[in-house]
């Protein structure tokens, strides 16, 4: 299972997303997939008006949103389309993460995966390359293993290992 394969497959996984969900697409329409590997995925996104407070950084519901997708797009580069729900999300804000026209970027890893439940874990950081928040995300995927559109057996745990020895 070639890293291209996991990479097309987040991404069909986020335009999913786009063009079902109500939030995603009003808030996070713009956030761009760069890289995912079986367990390991990172976004960027360019800070819009829509994303701020009213001190026009950051808002903290932007990056809770973030962690919640992230999440899920974790569980879909290890295979599963339909992404189960959300369990625990929690968000630890370390520092202003920027204003409109900055770039932040994301990375997020599937650190379990099992047939019950997902554990999630994700960092997130500025164009300086300074973490300003991280998060984790549980999800219960239960359900989500019948889905007809799952790609698990291609995006196996020895994919992962071969991926971590690198």
């Amino acid at each position: 299972m070639s890293n291209k394969r996991a990479l097309k497959f987040v991404r069909s996984v986020w335009e999913s997303f786009r063009a079902t969900s109500g939030l995603e697409p009003r808030l996070l329409d713009s956030l761009k997939v760069t890289s995912a590997v079986p367990g390991k995925v990172e976004f960027e996104l360019q800070l819009e008006k829509n994303h701020t407070n009213r001190l026009q950084i950051l808002h903290g519901g932007t990056i809770a949103s973030m962690v919640d997708l992230g999440g899920s797009l974790a569980v879909a580069s290890r295979g599963l389309y339909s992404t189960g729900v959300s369990t625990d999300l929690n968000v630890t804000y370390l520092s202003s993460g920027g204003k409109i026209g900055d770039l932040i970027r994301a990375e997020v890893s599937c650190d379990k995966f099992g047939k019950t439940l997902a554990f999630t874990s994700i960092q997130f950081f500025n164009g300086k390359n300074d973490m300003f928040a991280r998060g984790s995300h549980t999800k219960y995927v239960a359900q989500a293993w019948k889905d007809e559109n799952n790609i698990v057996e291609e995006l196996s745990p020895d994919t992962v290992k071969s991926f971590k020895k690198s």
